[in-house]
């Protein structure tokens, strides 16, 4: 069983991306995460919150925090809703970072996860990694039937394509509720010896090598969906991990908070609008 010796990466610089809506509290606990984390970072939040969330004093104290740590730290006020692949086009239009983490605003961080993706990132070569977050409510109910898609990559990752109804597409149940956790003591994963695996996507906490997801499109696909729409995340990996390859990390330094959904209306996948999977088989004919 081989395992990563992922160890420190000093020079790659890293923008954190937080997209968030009427989550104050959550955001707060999600920046005092990153306060924690062992090297400065430059955090841009897109906020959509009928309250602006910088008006809020926990998230002020975060800020002056974040700055006393060396942080940079920039709110916008995104008012207008046009679902939440366009925030996150408009994040990755902020960024500048060889780096980029989209961290979603109900994740707390231990304090080597940062530096830990940001190794695994250049160690594996790879166009992004992720933690899977763990929902710790769940850690007493183990799912042994949902690892068997666990598969470790070696050396380094290779590109991949992944599609729905494909064996690779049943990994996605890898992540559901403390199944990472579960995995880490499955695998014989730890901080010394992390291991990397093979996804289908990660949700919440995913870095990305920035010039390969603006190589693919990024999210300019948001004009082509309707606002209320959910998956954003997942059609963008798919499209990394089928030109550069990506991996999963254990153990995952990434935390639910288990709060409930902001995007409540899921009717419209991205990939089902975008017609993912059609335009594979358009292109192999």
């Amino acid at each position: 069983m081989k395992r990563h010796g992922m160890g420190s990466r000093a020079e790659m610089q890293c923008d954190v991306l937080i997209p968030t809506v009427d989550r104050p509290g959550a955001l707060a606990v999600t920046l005092a995460g990153l306060a924690a984390q062992n090297r400065p970072l430059r955090i841009v939040i897109a906020d959509q919150s009928r309250t602006p969330a910088a008006d809020h004093p926990e998230i002020v104290a975060m800020e002056r925090i974040l700055a006393n740590q060396g942080c940079e730290v920039e709110i916008h006020r995104r008012p207008a809703r046009r679902g939440i692949a366009e925030q996150r086009h408009f994040l990755l239009q902020q960024a500048l970072a060889e780096a980029i983490l989209y961290l979603d605003d109900d994740i707390w961080l231990q304090p080597w996860a940062v530096e830990r993706m940001l190794t695994a990132l250049d160690e594996l070569r790879a166009g992004l990694v992720g933690m899977a977050p763990v929902g710790l409510s769940y850690l007493n109910d183990q799912r042994p039937d949902q690892w068997t898609a666990f598969q470790q990559w070696e050396d380094h990752v290779e590109p991949e394509v992944v599609r729905r109804g494909a064996d690779a597409w049943q990994r996605h149940a890898l992540h559901n509720a403390a199944n990472p956790a579960h995995l880490s003591s499955h695998s014989g994963a730890s901080r010394q010896h992390p291991v990397a695996y093979r996804i289908a996507w990660i949700g919440g906490c995913v870095m990305y090598r920035r010039r390969a997801l603006v190589d693919v499109g990024g999210f300019e696909f948001w004009a082509d969906l309707p606002t209320t729409h959910a998956g954003e995340d997942v059609v963008a990996q798919l499209r990394v991990l089928e030109t550069f390859g990506g991996a999963g990390l254990l153990p995952s330094g990434a935390v639910h908070l288990e709060l409930p959904t902001t995007v409540a209306d899921r009717r419209h996948e991205a990939y089902d609008v975008l017609d993912v999977g059609a335009a594979d088989s358009r292109q192999r004919a």
